[in-house]
């Protein structure tokens, strides 16, 4: 399952450190920074979104829903949802981020992504995967490669796969 685009993305490479400072747990709750390397041996799931922006809530977000719902129970694999931002720091805050959370009953980690000077203020998450804006989805298998990242997620065909990691 990897990304064809080329522009975008680093498919196949990986998986750079995510370097976000601010997290919650399933609960809202404020919790020490997660690494990648707090998972690893185990397949991770991030969902990129800003809280502003319609395509997470039409589409990225109810997909994150779904596929949350559908593994639910499989311990192998790892939810987190971030707030990238990259335009809108005074909409896209950690208040609308809890916010979002708690509207989709998303009982998964959240962290908040301002970026800093060494990314041009943008998302670490953007910079470094190079994203192209929100929604996205980063798949990063259990030896930490990235092996999806990209905007079109086929949820149903994600499920799938997803359903095959035990």
């Amino acid at each position: 399952m990897t990304s064809t685009k080329n522009t975008y993305g680093i498919g196949g490479a990986k998986a750079p450190e995510w370097n976000v400072p601010l997290w919650v747990n399933g609960e809202g709750e404020k919790i020490n920074p997660i690494k990648l390397s707090d998972y690893d041996g185990k397949f991770k799931v991030v969902y990129c979104f800003q809280s502003w922006c319609p395509g997470c809530h039409s589409v990225g977000l109810p997909s994150l829903q779904q596929m949350v719902k559908a593994l639910e129970g499989n311990d192998k694999i790892v939810f987190l949802a971030v707030q990238t931002v990259f335009e809108g720091k005074e909409a896209n805050t950690f208040e609308k981020m809890l916010e979002v959370q708690k509207k989709y009953n998303l009982h998964i980690p959240f962290g908040q992504d301002n970026g800093d000077a060494s990314t041009r203020n943008i998302s670490n998450i953007m910079y470094n995967y190079r994203t192209g804006g929100t929604p996205w989805f980063i798949f990063i298998d259990e030896e930490n490669n990235v092996v999806f990242n990209d905007f079109h997620l086929n949820t149903e065909k994600a499920i799938e796969y997803l359903q095959t990691i035990k």
